[in-house]
Order: C-alpha cells, then sequence, then structure tokens
C-alpha cells in the first residue's frame, strides 16, 4: 500500500525550522501472554529504537510474559484494569472502571493489580493505570495516587498535566484500528491528516507538547495492514523530529501496606 505522506512530511519540516522536537511514545493494550503476536512486536520495538509500554490484563498475565519482559528492557509493562470484563449495562459504552459499580469494589480490584503486576514483574513495572477502553469514573481517579500509580493513560489529548495531585496524564492520540468499522486499519490517509493536525495544533500552541505524543497499538487484534502501516509509521516518526520517551522517569510506586 503507498500512502501520501505529504501533509506530515510538511508537518515535520515546520518542526525543524521552529526547532522543536516532538516527545514520542508507544503504549500497546492487553497483553497476557507470550505469543507469537508479541514477539512482532518486540522485533519491531527492537527495530526501531522505541519501547513499546505494555498494558498488561493482571487477572490474564502468565509467567511466560514475566520472563518475556525481564528479558526485555524495551517492554515496559503497566497496570491495565484487572480482567478487562465490561460492567456496563448492555446498550452503554464499554468500562470496566465506570459509574457501574461499587467504588469501593473498583479500587480493590485496581490495587489487586497493581499488586498482582508487582509480583509478576518487579521493578520493571510502571506505576501507571491504564483503564480497559480508556473509561475510567470521575470519583476514582483522585484516589489513584493514594494507591501508589504515578500516572493515569487514556486515549485523545490531555487538557489538564496531572489528572489529580500527585498523578501525571500521559495519553495516547492515534489508534490505527478501525474498531467501529472493518476491525482492519483505518484508511492511511486520514491516519497521516489526523496525525499532522495533531502536531500543528502542538506546534502553535493549541495543544499541550509537554504530554508524550502516543501511538496506540493492540498487538492481538493486528492483521497485516496495521502491522505494515504500524512499521511504516514508526520508521518515518523515528527519523523525524522526535525524541523516544518512557515511564522511566517516574517515581517508583509508594508502599501502602
Amino acid at each position: 500500500m503507498t500512502e501520501d505522506w505529504t501533509p506530515l512530511d510538511r508537518e515535520f519540516d515546520a518542526w525543524d525550522k521552529a526547532g522543536m522536537t516532538l516527545p514520542l511514545w508507544w503504549r500497546d493494550d492487553d497483553a497476557v501472554a507470550d505469543t507469537p503476536a508479541l514477539r512482532q512486536l518486540d522485533a519491531l520495538s527492537t527495530e526501531t529504537g522505541l519501547p513499546v509500554h505494555l498494558a498488561v490484563i493482571p487477572a490474564g498475565a502468565d509467567a511466560a510474559l514475566g520472563a518475556l519482559v525481564a528479558a526485555h528492557t524495551h517492554l515496559i509493562p503497566l497496570v491495565h484494569g484487572r480482567a478487562h470484563e465490561n460492567h456496563a449495562p448492555e446498550g452503554q459504552k464499554k468500562a470496566e472502571f465506570g459509574p457501574h459499580r461499587p467504588p469501593a469494589e473498583m479500587k480493590a480490584d485496581i490495587a489487586w493489580g497493581l499488586s498482582r503486576l508487582s509480583d509478576l514483574f518487579g521493578p520493571r513495572l510502571r506505576p501507571v493505570f491504564v483503564p480497559p477502553w480508556n473509561r475510567i469514573a470521575p470519583e476514582l481517579v483522585a484516589g489513584l495516587a493514594g494507591l501508589g500509580f504515578a500516572a493515569l493513560s487514556a486515549f485523545a489529548p490531555r487538557k489538564t498535566a496531572l489528572a489529580a495531585p500527585g498523578l501525571a496524564r500521559i495519553n495516547t492520540h492515534l489508534d490505527p484500528i478501525d474498531w467501529r468499522g472493518t476491525r482492519s486499519l483505518v484508511a492511511p490517509d486520514r491516519l497521516i491528516a489526523q496525525m499532522a493536525l495533531q502536531l500543528a495544533d502542538r506546534r502553535s500552541g493549541y495543544a499541550d507538547n509537554d504530554e508524550p505524543y502516543g501511538l496506540l497499538t493492540h498487538h492481538l487484534a493486528h492483521d497485516g495492514a496495521i502491522w505494515d502501516f504500524t512499521a511504516r509509521l514508526l520508521s518515518r516518526l523515528r527519523n523525524g523530529p522526535t525524541r523516544a520517551w518512557s515511564f522511566d522517569d517516574l517515581p517508583p510506586a509508594k508502599d501502602t501496606t
């Protein structure tokens, strides 16, 4: 497939002229095991030199995943809910931590997820909460720092640098999967135009360029078209005015025992 990268190339030229650099990070959701798809993701991360932050589902994560992460420092685990189970009533948007359960129950699930993955990954785990479907009830956000989290990550440009006192907000911004349609690749020209516009907003000061720009992928849902486009996109980004960013500079999780 041949895409028209002109809009992004022009925006990169504008960034170069302005002497600006884009902080770039990569989040991939729903990891539970050492699978061929995860190995492909791992290879792409190695090839591009961009760490991939694995949003790991605590209830499904196995020892083989722990061993793989331990052997590959560019795979950085985050906490992805508890079991990635939908608790929303039929007809409402899916959510594991939406306004559909008692807050105390959800808080216990979040704490369990952090503990479970801390045991699996040790100090390699970043204390970052990634709510399934990128949705979380506001009343839960304020309590995440107290549970030991340093950041919350969802989707769409952030409006504030902090999600709550002591809790950074680091979102993702581009998802190549057409979830509501083919479940294959969104039209590449649409993705390129979307990213060029998002970068123009940052360059012009309409969006927060201190927030790392996040690519969101789901390795278990990728077909060939998604893999191929993601590889081409990452290659262009890494050759553009970008710098790799990760959560490694965030403070460790607090000891809440």
